[in-house]
């Protein structure tokens, strides 16, 4: 099993906004022992959205989309799916309701006629409450994968993610695991010195993996497991740590833990 993150919409790719959606999910997905492969982030393009969505079901099990979910016309996520799936859109008249509802509790007016495309997904996706905001998510079924759609406002996404996608991943995918991650930080040498201490760790170690990250001040050593439970992957990660401290000793004493 192994996901894949699209974000989607031209500000992301203009740099007028950081995608901070994508780092949420990523941790999320660790810590719920969900591997995180690909991250791709395309503009509001129709023919490029489904290509997107085409090479991602093509590698991946699970395609955790962000944004394109609005009423205006640029936001086409919903149709782009429902075309990669070669489903109709269909009408929701409870997820209309709550959009009225929306309107009514915010006092905006009559609900315009563009918001109607949001009460549309695919045929046969089971729809995702937005308890946030006006755009319902949704999640696609495509033989032995699934497109989950989410909207790319941080807030809705992050409430629909907690309560609505990761308790549906870890149903339907039986996910028994988590990914672990422990980090040291070398303050006394370089990325390079590092490096050359622990080469033969990072090529015969599997689980857990390694890899390093030069940042202002130190160098950190970052150890990454995936096991059954937290206990059993601190388990795993014990005696790598103990070689790379071991390594790393005749020049600094005692490590720091991230």
């Amino acid at each position: 099993m192994q996901a894949e993150i699209i974000s989607i919409g031209t500000e992301l790719l203009l740099g007028q906004i950081v995608d901070t959606n994508a780092a949420h999910i990523a941790a999320a997905l660790a810590e719920h022992g969900i591997p995180l492969y690909w991250k791709t982030t395309v503009g509001d393009n129709a023919g490029r959205i489904e290509e997107a969505l085409r090479r991602g079901l093509e590698r991946s099990e699970i395609l955790l989309c962000t944004g394109g979910l609005g009423p205006t016309v640029d936001d086409i996520t919903r149709d782009c799916v429902a075309r990669v799936l070669e489903q109709p859109l269909e009408f929701h008249p409870e997820l209309y309701r709550h959009i009225e509802e929306r309107f009514r509790k915010f006092k905006r007016g009559l609900v315009p006629e563009n918001n109607r495309r949001q009460a549309c997904i695919p045929a046969n996706a089971l729809p995702l409450h937005n308890p946030c905001g006006t755009a319902p998510g949704l999640i696609a079924e495509a033989k032995n994968r699934c497109i989950i759609c989410m909207p790319g406002v941080p807030a809705e996404m992050k409430t629909m993610l907690s309560e609505s996608v990761l308790p549906y991943l870890k149903e339907r995918f039986n996910i028994q695991q988590v990914i672990l991650h422990r980090t040291l930080l070398v303050r006394t040498l370089g990325e390079s010195r590092v490096d050359a201490l622990i080469t033969d760790l990072f090529e015969n170690s599997e689980n857990p993996t390694i890899g390093l990250l030069a940042t202002p001040g130190c160098v950190q050593i970052r150890m990454t497991a995936c096991a059954h439970d937290r206990n059993a992957a601190l388990d795993l990660i014990a005696p790598l740590e103990q070689k790379i401290r071991e390594r790393i000793a005749p020049y600094e004493n005692g490590l720091e833990i991230k």
